[in-house]
């Protein structure tokens, strides 16, 4: 069984913004293959499911998230899953919005989400989906600290709004493909793809 663990905070006023793309990302799943993510389980909203004939759990961690490794090692443990089979789902400040990589395993760079899953997994070995999340343009003047934060807590706004829909779609059509098809002939298709292009397009 698959475990699609999407990180963001919970509560409203987290529920649209950059940071919470995981959030979107399981919710746009679920609607898609009628998953009701909706029982607290392990510190998590989940549901069960099959997905390509796969079944599947989808998760959202209420930990919020920098703690959000509590809850998915739980729910691997608890459901006797192996970390290879958990796909991790997450925004990701360095790269630019709309755009999107999956690792089969590496550093978390600095997200603190994805260090936290690698500390209490004890293992970099998962497969991730980044989320680009970066608005291209500067951030922050020299010297200042905390923009990057205050960012991608802040809403979306009307930018953001024009692709988000068609971003979202592009997240759950990668969790779709590594499903289906593994996780490298998925690097292939969608890693440097962007909302609405085609494989073509790259």
């Amino acid at each position: 069984m698959f475990l699609v663990a999407g990180l963001g905070n919970p509560g409203e006023e987290y529920a649209t913004t950059p940071h919470n793309l995981g959030f979107l990302v399981v919710d746009r799943l679920a609607a898609r293959h009628s998953i009701r993510v909706s029982r607290k389980e392990c510190q998590a909203l989940v549901g069960q499911g099959t997905i390509a004939g796969k079944p599947v759990l989808l998760a959202k961690p209420q930990t919020y998230m920098n703690l959000s490794g509590i809850a998915v090692r739980l729910l691997i443990e608890k459901n006797e899953l192996a970390v290879s089979d958990l796909i991790a789902v997450y925004d990701e400040l360095d790269l630019p919005w709309g755009t999107l990589r999956i690792k089969p395993k590496g550093s978390p760079a600095g997200h603190n989400g994805a260090k936290d899953l690698v500390a209490r997994l004890g293992t970099q070995e998962f497969t991730r989906i980044r989320l680009g999340a970066h608005p291209g343009h500067p951030l922050s003047l020299p010297g200042q600290t905390g923009a990057g934060k205050e960012y991608l807590l802040s809403r979306f706004t009307r930018q953001h709004h024009e692709t988000l829909d068609a971003f979202i779609d592009l997240g759950a059509d990668a969790a779709e493909s590594i499903i289906a098809e593994g996780v490298e002939k998925s690097m292939t298709r969608f890693n440097g793809r962007a909302p609405g292009s085609t494989e073509e397009d790259r």
